[in-house]
């Protein structure tokens, strides 16, 4: 006996996607930067140290006067001498007016007159210790410094972004299908 059959048989649909990717670009470029730096202003005054040597004492102790210092010694030396022989002669002659009270004032004068002072010898080159006069004013330094602010110029570039979007195509590459058959069954017996 055969079984009157009815046969479905389907076929899905099938779907394709074609796929573009986005594609995305960024570019940073480095940005152009200038640095200077002036040099700082720097002032520097000086004022000389000074050294001053005095050794007219060590000079005069070595008897080696000045002109000036020399003159006047000889000119104090000359009026005490001409005030010591003016003294002198007063008392010479005053022994000469006397001279009725005995004695020989002739002869102890002339041997008075004829006599110097005894002459003495010491080393006179040797100055005497601490003459020579030091004296010292140190240097000033005086020192300004300015400084200068460093000069910067930034110049930020852009970013350089592209984008491209992404697509999706959607195709159909096979139809949905619906197969019907009928087995088994006679045209007279459907009704």
């Amino acid at each position: 006996m055969q079984i009157p059959q009815i046969r479905l048989q389907t076929n899905p649909m099938k779907i394709g996607l074609n796929i573009d990717q986005p594609v995305q670009q960024i570019e940073q470029k480095a940005a152009v930067q200038s640095i200077q730096q002036p040099q700082a202003i720097l002032e520097i005054q000086t004022t000389p140290g000074k050294l001053t040597i005095d050794q007219s004492q060590a000079r005069e102790d070595m008897d080696l006067k000045s002109l000036s210092k020399r003159v006047d010694e000889f000119a104090q030396q000359g009026y005490q001498d001409w005030l010591a022989g003016m003294a002198r002669r007063a008392q010479q002659g005053t022994e000469l007016r006397h001279i009725e009270k005995g004695g020989n004032p002739l002869a102890e004068q002339a041997r008075q007159n004829s006599k110097g002072p005894e002459k003495q010898f010491n080393l006179g080159w040797i100055p005497s210790p601490f003459s020579v006069k030091l004296g010292y004013q140190p240097a000033e330094v005086k020192i300004e410094a300015t400084a200068q602010k460093p000069i910067i110029d930034a110049q930020i570039n852009r970013v350089n972004h592209t984008y491209t979007q992404g697509s999706v195509n959607v195709e159909i590459l096979q139809n949905n299908a619906l197969d019907i058959d009928f087995i088994n069954l006679y045209a007279d017996e459907i009704r």
